[in-house]
């Protein structure tokens, strides 16, 4: 059961109420990834949902979720508006990739550091000082071997000390680190972190990561605070899951679009639990 603060949704509340999440990524052959970041983020309540992608061939519009406002690179810049920025999902390791992390990192909007993100931080040492260096909010969300990529150790070392590899990784680049795996780990310091109990096997396919991203960024830019953002983040992915899995939809063949919608309900039903 979770106990932590959920975004408040009053009556008298419009779009800009709840926030603008931009989401960069997609290069070539990976703009799924941005799309369900996307996706996710919409569904988890953010107001207004903005994407830039990579891709030379990147669509126009997400036909699937047309409430997505697709923009080119140079124009995320210009928004009026930006409560939080998700990138890394399907960035690539490109210069392109490479400038667009410079840039955002060194912004002061809160920022969700996922995937090539990562990777990019742990290859290049100008990244990582500016990370540790950020004052706005920070959410880092690896896996074992990005952690491991971030913290010179190998994959196996990370999955044999998880609490303590997050830690380090908390502490070196100031920033919320959210270790997934089995028990997915949410990290402030040694002395603030906890324990996900949510989630199953089902959540070991293609695309989940993504859409935790879209989740905590969303709920970041409707104002909850990093920690308690990523708690809640990861407390409805897994419970997602889980309540697909109970109604037969999974573990086996379970996709990380049948969890956005199911996150939806989630998040729908701890506020009817809390009105």
């Amino acid at each position: 059961m979770f106990n932590g603060d959920l975004p408040q949704r009053h009556a008298n509340a419009h779009k800009g109420t709840f926030g603008s999440v931009a989401v960069i990524g997609g290069a070539t052959g990976m703009v799924g990834s941005v799309l369900l970041a996307a996706r996710a983020a919409l569904h988890s309540g953010a107001g207004r949902i903005y994407v830039a992608l990579l891709s030379e061939n990147a669509p126009a519009v997400d036909f699937i979720q047309p409430e997505i406002m697709l923009r080119a690179l140079d124009d995320i810049v210009q928004l009026p508006q930006l409560n939080c920025l998700v990138i890394g999902p399907g960035l690539g390791q490109s210069m392109v990739a490479i400038k667009q992390l410079e840039y955002w990192v060194n912004q002061s909007v809160p920022i969700l550091l996922d995937a090539d993100a990562l990777n990019l931080i742990a290859s290049q040492p100008h990244l990582a000082s500016a990370v540790a260096s950020r004052t706005s909010p920070t959410v880092m969300t690896p896996h074992a071997g990005e952690a491991g990529r971030l913290l010179a150790f190998s994959t196996e070392a990370v999955t044999q000390n998880r609490l303590e590899s997050a830690i380090i990784l908390a502490e070196k680049f100031n920033a919320i680190c959210v270790l997934k795996g089995a028990g997915t780990l949410i990290v402030q310091d040694k002395h603030h972190y906890f324990i996900n109990t949510t989630g199953n096997v089902g959540l070991a396919s293609g695309g989940t990561g993504d859409v935790l991203s879209g989740i905590i960024g969303s709920l970041m830019a409707q104002g909850l605070a990093a920690i308690n953002a990523a708690k809640l983040g990861v407390f409805v992915h897994g419970a997602a899951a889980d309540a697909l899995v109970k109604k037969g939809i999974g573990p086996i063949g379970l996709t990380a679009s049948e969890v956005i919608l199911e996150v939806r309900h989630q998040l729908n039903q701890l506020h009817k639990n809390v009105a």
